[in-house]
């Protein structure tokens, strides 16, 4: 949609309508960007719950009117207590359970930090009963359960239903909730109250903290009280890609931000604009594989890199990088990293300040543990790390995850300003090149490049192959084309989650908003 009113406030995308609308209301009182994300961080965790929550990680990117944006890594590292000891017996870091639930969660600390940033910028702050009031009266009054969420539950209950306090929120009565049913969630409404009544930082160091931590201990979880009272988040100075159209920018390790970037680099360097559709796809999946080598190859905890990930976006490295996409033939590339849930939200208010932003429990509903005295659903992270001593994410006490979230901004050399994300593990650097390439590069209108055909390579939640796979409304001489280069494609229906809920917002030269919500997601784009 396009906001056509003569004096624009402000515009949210999220992928569902009831956190846009939270964002919306902040920004209608007077709020800024970066509070009205808080507000639809709070209500998306409670009315998406199988996507992200509390219990999670976030990743924000803030893009000011003027100056250079701000990062925030609001990830947690393994606990104290996550050694490969801990984990002996085991080839591989359980997906479920309380050893599943072997991070921080980095999520309420991040909502505290934006604010932090938020209040640096000046003016008058909305106080946490304001911003935490919608996700309140949700959590404790009910939502209708959406498809997504029922569709969820029911392809995981087997893996799930034998956990005590998982079963006792997510499959009330013994039953998968269904689509329209209301859905509360009480002992969550409770920790979002005593949050706002304690501060945020009560997440890790008070009352509320104490009590998760007496719980943990409990379950068998290796997270410890000390753990939650260091947890700190991290500011950090994003990542820049000098494109042909403008300065882009993502996340800096331990995320795949590099990916995002690189992909965009690399077909920068080669002529979309006069390729026919099944060639574009070509060059951006190779653009893909390169990218997703550089991944494997160096991302880890920051503390770690043995490479800069910044010196990786240097123009001449991309140009010897290009080189090696073949226009022809398809490239072998080994394996994805696997599926992740997330949700990508973005806010723009009328001052230019810009929000994009990332929230994830990993899997769909984490590791499963619900801690009994909070409600909060713990995420399993941590299982993207290896029990190879030798290998680059192997674990250890303290160190930071992988992490497939990425929010991706941009600023236009024509004035405009573009936030724009997806949710969906592999696939998010892939849905941004699409919706980059498409809007900026081929000039398609944002709801055109975000609801049209998309593509994914490798695996994302639901899908468990590493074939290239394309959503069925493809025409045929597409598909055609990109078989006969060589790649083992795989048909999705039509409008599949498996390729991600994007979203996108730009910020027009005379003020005005366009934005876009993905038709696969429960969201809107609303301004006003």
């Amino acid at each position: 949609m396009i906001n056509s009113n003569s004096a624009p406030l402000g515009m949210a995308v999220t992928p569902h309508h009831l956190a846009s609308q939270s964002a919306l209301a902040v920004l209608r009182e007077g709020g800024n960007a970066i509070e009205a994300m808080v507000a639809a961080a709070a209500t998306i965790a409670v009315v998406y719950p199988h996507m992200n929550g509390l219990g999670g990680d976030g990743f924000w990117l803030i893009v000011p009117p003027q100056g250079n944006p701000v990062a925030i890594d609001a990830s947690g590292a393994a606990g104290s207590l996550a050694s490969l000891d801990f984990y002996a017996g085991e080839t591989h870091i359980p997906h479920r359970g309380p050893k599943a639930a072997l991070t921080v969660a980095g999520t309420v600390g991040g909502w505290q930090e934006a604010l932090n940033v938020s209040a640096e910028f000046g003016g008058e702050q909305k106080p946490l009963s304001r911003l935490l009031r919608d996700a309140i009266r949700y959590a404790a009054d009910g939502i209708p359960v959406t498809a997504s969420q029922e569709a969820a539950t029911r392809a995981k209950q087997h893996e799930l239903k034998d956990f005590p306090t998982f079963a006792d929120v997510f499959l009330p009565n013994g039953e998968v909730p269904r689509a329209g049913n209301r859905f509360t969630q009480p002992q969550l409404a409770q920790t979002l109250s005593m949050l706002c009544e304690d501060g945020l930082n009560s997440f890790y160091r008070g009352e509320l903290a104490d009590n998760m931590a007496a719980d943990m201990e409990k379950l068998g979880m290796p997270v410890t009280r000390a753990d939650l009272a260091a947890y700190k988040p991290q500011r950090r100075v994003p990542l820049r890609l000098k494109h042909s159209k403008g300065e882009i920018y993502n996340l800096t390790p331990p995320t795949q931000g590099l990916v995002s970037l690189a992909i965009l680099g690399l077909t920068d360097r080669l002529p979309l604009e006069t390729m026919d559709e099944s060639a574009t796809i070509h060059s951006i999946v190779e653009a893909t594989k390169l990218a997703f080598g550089l991944r494997d190859r160096f991302i880890t905890d920051p503390r770690m890199m043995t490479q800069d990930a910044q010196s990786l976006l240097d123009p001449q490295y991309l140009d010897a990088l290009a080189t090696r996409i073949k226009p022809h033939s398809a490239a072998g590339w080994g394996k994805g990293k696997g599926p992740g849930d997330t949700v990508w939200m973005g806010v723009m208010d009328s001052s230019g300040l810009a929000v994009s932003f990332i929230q994830s429990i990993y899997h769909e509903f984490g590791s499963g543990v619900v801690l009994p005295g909070s409600g909060v659903l713990w995420q399993n992270r941590g299982a993207s790390f290896s029990l190879d001593a030798g290998h680059l994410l192997a674990l250890a006490p303290g160190k930071q995850p992988f992490h497939t979230l990425n929010p991706a901004a941009a600023r236009l050399y024509d004035g405009r300003t573009m936030v724009y994300g997806s949710m969906g593990g592999d696939g998010q650097p892939q849905t941004q090149a699409a919706v980059f390439i498409r809007h900026v590069v081929q000039g398609q209108s944002l709801q055109q490049a975000i609801s049209g055909p998309r593509w994914l390579l490798g695996r994302t939640w639901g899908e468990s192959t590493d074939s290239l796979k394309l959503e069925g409304r493809f025409a045929y001489p597409t598909q055609a084309g990109l078989r006969q280069r060589g790649h083992d494609v795989e048909l999705l229906p039509d409008f599949s989650e498996a390729v991600g809920h994007a979203g996108a917002i730009v910020r027009h030269t005379n003020g005005m908003f366009e934005g876009a919500s993905d038709p696969r997601s429960n969201g809107s784009a609303a301004g006003f």
